[in-house]
């Protein structure tokens, strides 16, 4: 089975909660905090692993959880980090964010990773809070949420060559001749519904990866037919062989067709129109093939073309297939290994996509009928954190209200004693108090 696009949810695992604790030892009074801080929860990451083909995995497992960091413990000791969870995808998976369709990772290489969802940091025990003021706080923070999102995987096939053309041209016929893959052939259009891969023996010691790729028609590159679904493979090959029905067994004209073919692949990308390229003059072994091949070549000057290569066979007869294997790996060897059709960032280590949360401490103030609504990601962000079972943390955290001119700003904006304010899903009533 092959699946070459899912969409999966991701979460990094949250942070362990800090405690509030104090020490208890029989010649120690008066010891002081010593609750310990939690430990960071794990963060989801892809790792590209050459072994793996397809994306299939993903349809029967869509939710991938990191697991949470361990909470800290007396003495002042730190809970334990969680491990990081490791999802393995195959070469050529592009990662994608589905809310922003912000290409996140293109990945290509084997043991590649990325960090596609960060875990939360752990929460600070009261040990952390201790002030020449304040020498024994009952303060502690919660662990921090792991990020999460939805992504889409696109899998873009990673073969050396790949052939394009019509549907029924031959090209599933002549990649089961030159190597040990067995796709389905069949005499009716689009029985190439999924790409196949096959490694292609050339015989004097060298080989090749070989696609064939589902057919094209007009608009594929607006999605028509197969349209994206193939069009998405033809940019990781190096070189494209241009299957051609040269003997026009279906009525249509061989040189209109390859116009066709190229005018698809550069309006889907326009760099794909400087591929190389070799047109592929299949079913030669039909007598009206001859007569049909001097009608292209006559045409191809008089567009000023003549520099297309073309290679006449018979994928039936493997007449003239072998030359065509010569003939493609002495190109490759000048291609470079890897065509960069998307200028995507390189992936140098696993940490460079981490998604650092916002630090904007802004905030907007809107009303509900009869309630304060407060927008801040960040003071959102502190109320998670905030261990609200505690006087000294309810405290702190109004002080830092306070200090960040959300008091003031509900003043002027008409809250009095015992109006509602809410901040995320929190509530509480609003309390005049002096500094």
């Amino acid at each position: 089975m092959f699946v070459d696009k899912a969409k999966i949810y991701v979460k990094g695992g949250d942070g362990g909660d800090g405690i509030v604790a104090f020490r208890r030892e029989k010649y120690v009074p008066e010891g002081g905090p010593a609750g310990g801080d939690g430990g960071d929860g794990g963060d989801v990451i892809f790792r590209v692993d050459e072994g793996l083909r397809t994306l299939v995995d993903f349809r029967y497992q869509k939710h991938f959880k990191a697991p949470r960091g361990e909470k800290g413990r007396n003495k002042s000791q730190h809970g334990a980090n969680a491990e990081d969870m490791i999802v393995r995808v195959p070469p050529g998976t592009v990662v994608i964010d589905d809310d922003t369709q912000e290409v996140i990772a293109d990945l290509t290489r084997h043991g590649q990773e990325v960090v596609v969802a960060k875990g939360g940091r752990g929460g600070r025990g009261n040990v952390r809070f201790a002030t020449p003021s304040n020498p024994a706080p009952e303060i502690s923070e919660n662990g921090e949420e792991g990020q999460e999102r939805w992504v889409v995987l696109e899998l873009k096939v990673l073969a050396d060559v790949g052939l394009v053309g019509f549907p029924s041209v031959g090209k599933s016929t002549l990649l089961s001749v030159v190597s040990g893959a067995r796709p389905k052939i069949g005499a009716y259009h689009f029985t190439t519904l999924t790409p196949n891969l096959g490694v292609v023996d050339v015989g004097d010691g060298r080989s090749f990866v070989m696609a064939d790729l589902p057919g094209l028609i007009e608009g594929a590159h607006q999605g028509v037919g197969l349209g994206h679904e193939f069009l998405r493979h033809v940019e990781r090959t190096r070189l494209i062989l241009h299957v051609i029905d040269m003997a026009a067994t279906e009525g249509r004209d061989p040189f209109e067709d390859w116009l066709k073919i190229n005018d698809e692949l550069k309006l889907y990308n326009a760099k794909l129109e400087e591929r190389p390229q070799i047109v592929v003059a299949n079913k030669m072994d039909i007598p009206e093939a001859q007569e049909q091949l001097k009608l292209f070549r006559e045409r191809l000057a008089a567009h000023g073309r003549e520099d297309i290569e073309i290679f006449p066979i018979s994928a039936v007869s493997k007449q003239g297939v072998q030359e065509l294997l010569y003939k493609v790996a002495d190109r490759l060897e000048a291609i470079p290994e890897t065509p960069a059709v998307e200028e995507l960032p390189e992936v140098e280590e696993r940490k460079v996509y981490r998604l650092e949360a916002s630090d904007d401490d802004g905030f907007t103030i809107r009303r509900e009928n009869d309630v304060f609504v407060v927008d801040s990601p960040s003071i959102e962000k502190l109320i998670k954190r905030t261990n609200f079972s505690t006087h000294e943390s309810v405290m702190r955290f109004a002080r830092i209200l306070r200090h960040k001119g959300v008091d003031q700003a509900l003043r002027e904006r008409g809250a009095k004693d015992g109006t509602t304010i809410r901040i995320g899903d929190f509530e509480f009533e609003f309390v005049e108090q002096g500094e």
